[in-house]
């Protein structure tokens, strides 16, 4: 049985690749999927890439989002939970993983119905690291590693950005977080973990490299802090699941 996707873009003053990543999407969706929608979600760019992507005018093409600055996680958040698809899927703006990943993780969902959220991992496969130098390589490792010891995840990936949700999950979960900035992927798996939600992990490879806007040494400090938080919150809260 068909499911609709949705494909939700944050972006954060991208007006230099925003109007590509738009057109390579849509000739994607529109080639691969019968229903679908793709979602731009402005994090307050002050560069008018969402002016740019509404006046491609493409079909099935909308941008969501806000005035001011406020988050990867903000913007994130704001276009799962506009998103009306079955199967709701967040990636970066620069296509990092490519789009055929967007069909995978689709059907990741069909073969696996008990699924509720489905992770990219670039540690599940030899070439998940391909084309990053070294000593990138090593930091993003050792950050993902250190970061998952102290949430208490057994995840390989938790910050790979590319992850997807059934709507009932978004519908649970995105609005019981408040995390707007990158830690946001670590309140979305602390609170799947403590819903019981069921998540899947699919081998991904980095095709597109651009600079990473992740600062490994004072962010991770940064997000061992919100992490700890987090955990604190979370671990305190009261279930309710309608």
């Amino acid at each position: 049985m068909s499911k609709k996707i949705s494909l939700c873009i944050p972006m954060y003053n991208e007006n230099s690749i925003i109007a590509d990543t738009a057109r390579t999407l849509h000739e994607y969706m529109s080639n691969t999927f019968e229903d679908y929608e793709i979602l731009f979600s402005n994090d307050g760019s002050k560069d008018g890439c969402d002016k740019t992507v509404e006046a491609l005018n493409l079909p099935h093409v909308r941008v969501v989002g806000y005035p001011d600055n406020r988050g990867k996680g903000c913007a994130v958040r704001t276009a799962l939970l506009a998103a009306e698809g079955d199967v709701i899927m967040f990636t970066d703006a620069d296509l990092a993983y490519g789009t055929d990943v967007i069909k995978r993780v689709y059907d990741a969902f069909i073969e696996n119905p008990d699924a509720d959220m489905v992770i990219g991992s670039r540690n599940l496969s030899a070439d998940g690291y391909e084309g990053y130098t070294f000593v990138r390589r090593i930091a993003s490792k050792l950050y993902i590693k250190v970061l998952c010891f102290v949430g208490g995840f057994k995840l390989s990936d938790s910050q790979c950005g590319c992850k997807a949700f059934t709507r009932q999950t978004v519908a649970e979960i995105f609005p019981r977080c408040e995390v707007n900035g990158f830690a946001f992927d670590f309140e979305a798996i602390l609170w799947a973990t403590k819903l019981g939600k069921k998540i899947r992990e699919i081998p991904v490879k980095v095709i597109n490299h651009r600079e990473s806007k992740v600062h490994v040494l004072s962010d991770t400090f940064k997000m061992l802090a919100d992490l700890r938080r987090m955990k604190k919150r979370i671990k305190r809260a009261e279930i309710s699941v309608k």
